[in-house]
């Protein structure tokens, strides 16, 4: 029951957030961030009603779906993903988090135009410009968008963030209003195949500011499962 009152616990925060800033919770994705956890969780997880999951691993996803189904969850790759295994990524995944590059772009929809499936797709940003991270530089951005745009068998659905990790939240809320606004940049384009509906942003110890800037989708791992088994 544990994972299910975690779940609980956090919508209930989301609610709160989203209340807070007059959005609707119903807005608001919470994925469960199941990377390195084992599939017992992951079912207890679907058995109490949860349904989107986030994974970053190529190989440890695709066993772990092939176990528990694909129909049982919306699954979400947020984890970085070289060019060759854009191929698995198609075949497994409902929403791509962490496209980076257009070359990655351009294999993805190599890859989904070949199982005739439109690839859904965010851009991650690299709001911090870390040199740890991937992700495009936001000065970058509305160009590659507009090339991205023009391939046949990818979507894109907005914009993915994972900013600095900070023990108060709120060091984190420029980063997000940022993010927010080159959303706000983007939609004023007015590109064809292109939509700003999600922005991916807030994790276990921010999501509450994400929600609050306009996050429509939050990655949380550690206060749904657990610590690192």
């Amino acid at each position: 029951m544990q994972i299910k009152n975690n779940i609980d616990s956090i919508r209930q925060k989301i609610q709160q957030a989203a209340w807070d800033c007059d959005r609707s919770p119903e807005e608001i994705t919470l994925i469960g961030v199941s990377k390195r956890k084992p599939v017992a969780k992951i079912q207890e997880a679907i058995d109490a009603g949860h349904r989107d999951f986030g994974e970053n691993y190529i190989q440890e996803a695709m066993e772990k779906i092939d176990i528990l189904g694909k129909e049982q969850g919306c699954w979400h790759f947020i984890g970085h993903l070289q060019s060759n295994k854009a191929k698995f990524a198609v075949k497994y995944f409902d929403l791509i988090h962490t496209v980076d590059k257009v070359k990655l772009a351009r294999e993805i929809n190599k890859q989904a135009a070949k199982i005739g499936k439109v690839q859904d797709i965010l851009l991650q940003i690299n709001i911090a410009e870390e040199e740890t991270k991937s992700g495009a530089n936001a000065a970058e951005v509305i160009d590659m968008v507009k090339e991205i745009s023009q391939f046949d068998h990818t979507s894109l659905k907005g914009l993915m963030c994972m900013p600095p990790f900070f023990d108060d939240p709120e060091q984190n809320r420029g980063y997000f209003k940022a993010v927010k606004q080159i959303s706000l940049d983007i939609q004023n384009e007015d590109i064809a195949n292109v939509s700003m509906t999600h922005l991916s942003m807030g994790m276990s110890n921010d999501f509450a500011v994400a929600v609050e800037e306009g996050a429509t989708m939050v990655r949380v791992g550690t206060a749904i499962f657990g610590g690192r088994d």
